[in-house]
């Protein structure tokens, strides 16, 4: 064993020495820098390194493609784990390069017309070698190409053996993907290592003749602008200074997720862009927890539909698309009523599940509504049917499920979910508020809302955004929170995008569902986050250390801008007209 500097590494007597001895040894003048910043041990084998508990693998590449792209190089720069790449380039003499040029053409054009004159036909690999080569030396001559020597190395860093075998295999997937030929470097792994290490110490010596035009291809940085032709402003790329014009119905989905903790600046961004939407003719409808956008309703003529005891807008959760209905909308309204009753009485035994079925279905049938959709038409129950249902089964299990809706019929909360609905979303712009219920009947409420705005997008399909702020109340309760997951998932098919905002990350991310709407929301902003919160973001998007750092120290407004598979740090812009709509008292 010996350390990276190539002396004997004494791994005990630095375990065993106290910080108190560790001073003593400075102060003797025995114990030198390279010996405080060595690792504990270096285990060189045939093909990996082993630093302490880490293991590595140098790579290095030795054939490229004929043609290649810009940045062609991305796929490998942007390798979903940490990679050392280092690129040597090495400056040629011009003249030196077109006397071996000179030399190899003849030798070429030599090979060629031996074959013509044997009868044989031409090597189409060395006419097309030939023919590169040809035009290379004009370029050359004429002084509009440079030559230089580029070597290319990567070394993969690893937990472990295994690990480091499989990600070996798929960086050699993604190197012969861009027509790569990458070797191990084997036997010379300690000389690969130091070789990726920043300090310009090539001791692998494995090159290849470039001009000027196919080195400028290699430029590894690239920076992911979202600025296009169409689309809403989003804000500032921090990286770059340019703008981020997007526009999200561009994407796979039209669904975003919005996360970020308390004063992060979450309302004030999506409120913006509900304006920016409105301009570019998108209708927007937003279901608020907090009535934080009830000030905005006026300025852009919307309507504000409040839902509370004493409030004259009603929606009945039994209705049914009356219209362009198919013959298995009672079936799926029976089924979507059966999340919304365990949402409003909690979790069901499977006898209680098939109670309910039953209770629906003839709750339905008594007002001559069947799987026939010219019944459809018929005036649907209300929750009181279903309760009067349950109280006639005169069964113990029956009279139980009947109770736990009595606060829903003629309880605390009769009135609110018990009526007909008189109203239809016309407006393109409205709001949904819900403060004025007390809290274990918003995820009711949200939930009903949802259902309603589901049949009427499914009726009249056009660009809409449903913004749905404190997303966490649904996702806190399974039912709701799949339901929610299924409206992302079904929402692209009607021109929808769903919008999810959340200040509580932990608890949204720690559910399978809330997870799954982040998997089905194409565009994602993250705005500034808590200490507790950052660690769960940065494993759930793959965030460097420099980008949780970036969320941490992030400002008002600052965060992370994820758009398909690019990403940058972003800041929000508004102008003076828009931040006085927005932050009017």
């Amino acid at each position: 064993m010996f350390n990276l500097f190539g002396k004997p590494s004494n791994q005990a007597t630095h375990n065993q020495a106290s910080s108190n001895n560790m001073a003593d040894f400075l102060a003797a003048g025995s114990v030198s820098t390279k010996d405080l910043i060595a690792p504990s041990y270096v285990e060189v084998d045939f093909n990996n390194l082993k630093i302490d508990d880490k293991f590595y693998r140098t790579l290095y590449v030795v054939g490229y493609p004929r043609y290649v792209s810009p940045n062609w190089l991305y796929s490998l720069i942007t390798f979903d784990h940490p990679l050392y790449i280092s690129m040597y380039i090495y400056p040629t003499e011009s003249k030196n390069v077109l006397d071996d040029m000179k030399r190899k053409i003849a030798e070429m054009e030599a090979t060629i017309e031996g074959d013509i004159k044997a009868g044989k036909v031409v090597d189409p690999t060395v006419q097309v070698a030939l023919d590169d080569a040809l035009a290379l030396q004009a370029e050359l001559a004429k002084g509009s190409e440079r030559f230089f020597q580029f070597g290319l190395y990567v070394t993969i860093p690893a937990d472990s053996l295994d690990e480091l075998n499989r990600i070996t295999k798929e960086i050699d997937s993604v190197l012969s993907s861009l027509l790569i030929t990458s070797r191990q470097a084997t036997l010379e792994m300690e000389e690969g290592f130091k070789s990726t290490l920043p300090i310009f110490y090539d001791k692998l010596g494995v090159w290849r003749n470039m001009d000027s035009t196919s080195l400028a291809t290699t430029f590894p940085f690239a920076t992911a602008s979202l600025t296009r032709n169409e689309g809403i402003l989003y804000g500032l790329n921090q990286h770059d200074g340019s703008l981020i014009i997007f526009d999200r119905f561009t994407l796979e989905n039209a669904n975003a997720v919005i996360l970020g903790k308390s004063g992060g600046g979450k309302s004030f961004m999506v409120k913006l862009e509900a304006l920016r939407l409105l301009m570019m003719g998108t209708d927007v409808i937003i279901i608020d927890p907090e009535n934080e956008y009830e000030k905005l309703v006026p300025a852009v003529g919307g309507e504000y539909v409040v839902f509370s005891s004493t409030s004259t807008y009603k929606i009945n959760p039994f209705d049914l698309e009356k219209t362009n209905a198919g013959p298995d909308e009672l079936s799926n309204k029976i089924l979507d009523l059966h999340s919304l009753m365990r949402v409003i009485m909690g979790e069901l035994t499977p006898s209680q599940d098939a109670l309910l079925d039953r209770a629906l279905v003839l709750t339905y049938r008594e007002k001559g509504i069947t799987q026939d959709p010219e019944t459809f038409s018929l005036e649907p129950p209300l929750l009181e049917d279903l309760f009067k249902v349950f109280a006639g089964m005169e069964t113990p299990e029956a009279k139980e499920m009947a109770d736990r809706l009595e606060k829903f019929v003629s309880g605390s909360a009769a009135g609110i979910f018990n009526q007909h609905s008189n109203f239809d979303i016309k407006n393109p712009f409205t709001v949904f508020g819900i403060r004025d219920l007390e809290e274990n009947l918003r995820p009711v409420a949200m939930y009903i809302v949802l259902d309603y705005i589901w049949n009427r997008v499914r009726r009249d399909p056009k660009k809409r955004v449903l913004i749905v702020d404190e997303a966490w109340y649904l996702i806190k309760q399974k039912d709701s929170g799949a339901y929610l997951h299924s409206f992302a998932k079904r929402a692209r098919k009607y021109q929808m995008g769903l919008t999810t905002i959340t200040q509580d990350v932990e608890d949204f991310l720690a559910t399978d569902e809330g997870k799954a709407i982040i998997t089905n929301s194409s565009l994602q902003i993250i705005l500034k986050q808590s200490t507790a919160a950052v660690e769960i973001i940065a494993k759930t998007f793959f965030l460097t250390g420099g980008e949780k750092h970036f969320l941490l120290q992030a400002g008002i407004g600052e965060g992370l801008f994820f758009a398909g598979h690019n990403h940058v740090g972003f800041k929000v812009i508004a102008s003076e007209e828009e931040k006085g709509i927005i932050d009017q008292k």
